[in-house]
């Protein structure tokens, strides 16, 4: 892992700051190769810096298990709420595309566009009195 971003890491407060030997090299304990590893596989679970800076306890080796399932749990339901947004928009541009295609032959794009533009557009509200 590069330094910078270990470096990177102790700023924002996600690794512990160690002091710099005489010769200038920092020494880490052993556990923070551990907190590497736990950020480098949360962030590719879709972790934030922010919810890792929660999440992680202040001494690695204890975690309050009841939280971190809670944690863990609701990345899950934000992570299907997110699979039915992109199911949703991903229906709605293949159905623009299949309308974009259906264009007639003898229209041009820009006539095609505003009809495509005037089939998007909800029609107005109409008064019951």
């Amino acid at each position: 892992m590069a330094t910078s971003r270990i470096r990177f890491y102790e700023r924002v407060g996600l690794l512990k700051q160690v002091e710099r030997q005489p010769n200038g090299y920092r020494s880490y304990p052993a556990d923070a190769v551990l907190v590497l590893q736990l950020i480098s596989a949360a962030q590719r679970a879709g972790f934030s810096l922010d919810e890792l800076r929660v999440m992680l306890p202040d001494d690695e080796m204890h975690w309050d298990q009841a939280a971190l399932l809670d944690t863990l749990r609701r990345k899950v339901q934000d992570i299907e709420a997110l699979q039915g947004q992109l199911v949703q928009s991903r229906a709605q541009l293949l159905a623009l595309v299949a309308q974009i295609e259906a264009k007639p032959e003898d229209m041009d794009c820009a006539s095609n566009a505003r009809r495509l533009m005037a089939d998007m557009t909800p029609a107005p509200a109409r008064s019951s009195t």
